[in-house]
Formats: C-alpha cells, sequence, structure tokens
C-alpha cells in the first residue's frame, strides 16, 4: 500500500513515523516524545542513510524525520535520491546554526516539509515546548501530498491556540491614519512552506517593485541566511531587516527571526520597527503584527499577501489590512503546502482574491500598477 494513499477509515489510522539520525540518543528522544501521542506510532529508526532507504521499502513509513547531517550519505543527496523516486513527507532536524540554516533551506527547496531544531540534550526544561511542536509538525506533514520535483500541494486542518493577539505589541486602532504619499508598501506573511513561496514571488518580481516587509515564521539563526539567499536569487535587493532602516522601491525587508517587525513612519518615508515584545499566536515575528502596522501606517498604499502556513497567525491582520484599504490577497489550497494560514484568512472574508502561488507575484504588481493610475487620475 503507498503512503499516499490510504483507505476511507484512515482517519484512525496511526501516522507511521521512521526516525533518521546518527546520533542513538537524538533517535531516542524523538522515538519517545512521538510514541506518546495516541495517534502516532513509530515503526523504525535509522541510524544513516542506507539503512534507512531498506526501512523505508520495508515498512512504508507515511512521515520522515530526518537529520540533516549524517554519516555515509548527508541528508541532502538522501533527501533528493528520496524525492526523486519515492515522495514522501518528510521533516528535518537540523541544529540552530548558520550552516545548519543553509542545509535546511536547501532541504525545503528538494521539497522537505517542515524542520525542527535539534533536541537539546539538557531538554529537562523546554521537553514540553519540543514534543508540542514535533507532534504537531508530523502530523501537519501527514497530510501533505509530497510530489516529485517540489510540487508540494495539499491541505490540513491545524487549530494553534493563540497566546495572545496582536494588542500586546501594538494596540488597534477604530480608524487608520491615512497619509498623502506616493510610496507604496507590500506586505508578506507565510510560515510552513513559506521559505520556497517566498522565493517563487519574489524572483518573479521586478527590481524597481515597491519596498516589501515579510514576516516568516523562521528561527533567529535562520532569518540572515535565508535573506542572503533571496538576495542572490532575487532582482530586487533583499536585508535582514535592521531598526529604523528607511524602506526603499526595489528593496525587501525580512523580519529577524526572534522580533516583530512593523511599519512605522519617520516623516513623510516609511521606516521599519522591530519590537521584541511578546509572542503572538505563539510567534514572533507575527503576521497580524506586521499587518496591523501596515494596515495603520500605510492604509490604502499598501497590498496585503497571505501565503502557506500553518495555523492563523496573519489572517486578522490582512481583514484589518482589507479594512483600511489595502487590496488583499490569499494563496490558494492547491499551491500551498499548508492553507492554514491564508484558508483561514479565507474564511473570514480577509482576502479580495484568492491565487495559486504562480500568479500572486503579476498580481501585486497590477494591484500597484493600479494604485500609480487612481493616484495620477486624482491628480489631474
Amino acid at each position: 500500500m503507498s503512503h499516499a494513499n490510504h483507505p476511507a477509515g484512515a482517519a484512525e489510522r496511526r501516522i507511521r513515523v521512521l526516525i533518521i539520525d546518527d546520533s542513538a540518543l537524538v533517535r531516542k528522544i524523538l522515538s519517545e516524545v512521538l510514541g506518546r501521542d495516541r495517534s502516532i506510532e513509530v515503526v523504525g529508526t535509522a541510524g544513516d542513510a542506507y539503512v534507512a532507504r531498506e526501512k523505508i521499502k520495508q515498512l512504508d513509513p507515511d512521515v520522515l524525520t530526518l537529520d540533516v547531517e549524517m554519516p555515509k550519505m548527508d541528508g541532502l543527496t538522501f533527501l533528493r535520491n528520496l524525492m526523486r523516486l519515492r515522495p514522501t513527507p518528510t521533516v528535518m532536524v537540523s541544529s540552530l546554526t548558520e550552516h545548519g540554516a543553509d542545509i535546511t533551506l536547501d532541504a525545503l527547496a528538494l521539497g522537505a516539509v517542515d524542520y525542527l531544531p535539534k533536541p537539546k540534550l539538557d531538554l529537562a526544561a523546554t521537553l514540553s515546548d519540543y514534543a508540542a511542536e514535533l507532534v504537531e509538525k508530523v502530523k501537519m506533514a501527514a497530510g501533505v501530498k509530497v510530489k516529485p520535483l517540489k510540487q508540494r500541494t495539499g491541505s490540513v486542518p491545524a487549530t494553534i491556540e493563540a497566546r495572545h493577539s496582536a494588542d500586546v505589541v501594538l494596540a488597534k486602532r477604530t480608524r487608520p491614519r491615512h497619509f498623502r504619499t506616493t510610496e507604496r508598501i507590500i506586505a508578506i506573511g507565510a510560515s510552513t512552506g513559506g521559505t520556497e513561496a517566498i522565493k517563487e514571488v519574489l524572483t518573479r518580481l521586478p527590481p524597481d517593485a515597491p519596498g516589501i516587509v515579510i514576516a516568516q515564521h523562521i528561527p533567529k539563526a535562520f532569518s540572515a541566511p535565508f535573506a542572503q539567499r533571496m538576495d542572490k536569487l532575487a532582482a530586487m535587493t533583499v536585508h535582514e531587516a535592521e531598526d529604523g532602516q528607511l524602506i526603499l522601491p526595489g528593496h525587501v525587508y525580512i523580519a529577524p527571526g526572534d522580533r516583530h517587525l512593523l511599519l512605522d513612519r519617520d516623516g513623510a518615508r516609511y521606516v521599519c520597527r522591530l519590537d521584541d515584545g511578546a509572542l503572538v499566536n505563539r510567534h514572533k515575528p507575527s503576521v497580524d503584527v506586521l499587518f496591523r502596522s501596515v494596515a495603520q501606517q500605510a492604509g490604502r498604499n499598501a497590498i496585503g499577501v497571505l501565503l502557506t502556513g500553518m495555523g492563523k497567525d496573519g489572517a486578522v491582520g490582512l481583514g484589518e489590512m482589507r479594512a483600511s484599504g489595502s487590496p488583499t490577497i490569499a494563496q490558494d489550497e492547491t499551491s500551498s503546502v499548508v492553507w492554514g494560514m491564508p484558508g483561514e484568512a479565507v474564511a473570514i472574508g480577509a482576502a479580495d482574491q484568492v491565487l495559486p502561488l504562480m500568479r500572486i507575484a503579476e498580481a501585486i504588481m497590477r494591484e500597484a500598477d493600479a494604485m500609480d493610475i487612481t493616484r495620477t487620475a486624482q491628480q489631474a
């Protein structure tokens, strides 16, 4: 039986997981954590890629956890072969270092669904949070259909209890301020699957596109390497955002992985503001925080875009942008790795347009051009 197509009664079937890691201790920790969840069955473990290859054939797992760095055959080589021959939802287990970040971003480009940091060996204080995240990501991965050649589609319902709303960082205003300005802003939010989705959007935009601010759920160790990678691929100039940094056309500003990114004003110009406040929707950076700040500071001069991601972060903020006069776009279900965040935005009426990923950049520029035409007509 193929792992991708289970019978109609599959809702009662446990998720079969194979753990691949060269560390016996990590294999033990991951096995114990996952084994405690009734809906998950750890069917086996493997210490290297060659053992893993045989166990995949024997055990037909639904989900793999895969060590980024392994002996004999590294995780990327193994993943490349896997996605070519037997696509299987895979969660990468990575060290939170710059080198680990680069390899993990490569893995996401090859078709890995998500990633998780290596469990700390002094795990007592953080085991509960780590366990919850691991279980959540494995369950999410099990609902994703993985296709060869990076064509990842599928959806999974995801419910994440929000610890705080955007109110803890930025108070909601009843009426947004509108400024006379010719500067336009594009605000993008994403989570699971977002690094590849953001790449698809940015590489399709021209070098003179309006300034872009991005909140992607990502660890601090990953945000700078991700920005550097996007800078090499996109026609625009891409930065990891800094506090007080002027937002310019043709430039992209990605939130650091441990700070909220907000849009602010310095006179007639837009600037980045970083905030070290509480987690919002269990995230920092939070998309809701970014979108609320854009709604308040830019209103109808901004365009909001919500891409693939697990949970609800960004849906309310996209609604606030729409209410302030911003055109809003949500990625469609078919092209999303996880249709949690954009799906929630669609459900509450926050999205003007629901589009496949490959059409979003074109829609952004169409909306930006329409803003120019409207402004020219008003001036005439």
